[in-house]
């Protein structure tokens, strides 16, 4: 007698289903982050010794794991001649979701997601509610104007903008080069 399997259609709902990860999504850029620190640091040339390594942004990789929704928004930073601009894409919020603030020469931004979902059908009632949030933080480089720092928020995407002090703008000094 031999076994034959049926196979059967299965139907998933991506959107609705649950993270399966016990703990947690896997971070590999944090990982890597903190291998690299300890390389530097056993060499004796840690990151913050040498003026060239300091980052402009220095953001924070130590990312939430309990994350309901299993990502972190996706962030583009920009330098212009007259200002910095953090763009944020955060699908499914609104403004009201959203919180930005500045202190002690970090900018930060919070998000909260809230999900309910409700099927009536004459066989079954469905109720299914999903809540997450985030945090991302970002160290404000020197010469920007906070008091004109502006945040807006259009069709899902965040758009803060540190705009540059005079000063700042006129920083930027040509090097000649030489020969040797």
């Amino acid at each position: 007698m031999t076994d034959t399997a049926t196979k059967l259609p299965v139907k998933t709902d991506k959107s609705s289903a649950p993270s399966t990860s016990v703990s947690g999504p896997w971070a590999p850029f944090e990982t890597l982050r903190h291998e690299m620190e300890r390389l530097f640091d056993r060499f004796g040339g840690g990151r913050s010794r040498t003026m060239l390594a300091r980052p402009t942004f220095d953001f924070d990789l130590s990312w939430p794991r309990e994350m309901a929704f299993g990502t972190v928004p996706a962030v583009d930073i920009a330098e212009r001649e007259t200002e910095y601009e953090i763009t944020a894409e955060l699908p499914g919020l609104d403004e009201k979701d959203v919180e930005v603030k500045l202190a002690n020469g970090a900018l930060m931004i919070k998000g909260e997601k809230k999900e309910e979902k409700e099927e009536k059908e004459k066989d079954y009632y469905l109720s299914e509610r999903r809540y997450g949030s985030f945090t991302r933080s970002f160290r404000v480089p020197d010469g920007v104007d906070a008091d004109k720092i502006a945040a807006s928020f259009t069709k899902g995407v965040l758009t803060v903008k540190l705009p540059k002090t005079a000063e700042a703008q006129s920083k930027e000094k040509k090097i000649a080069v030489t020969a040797a």
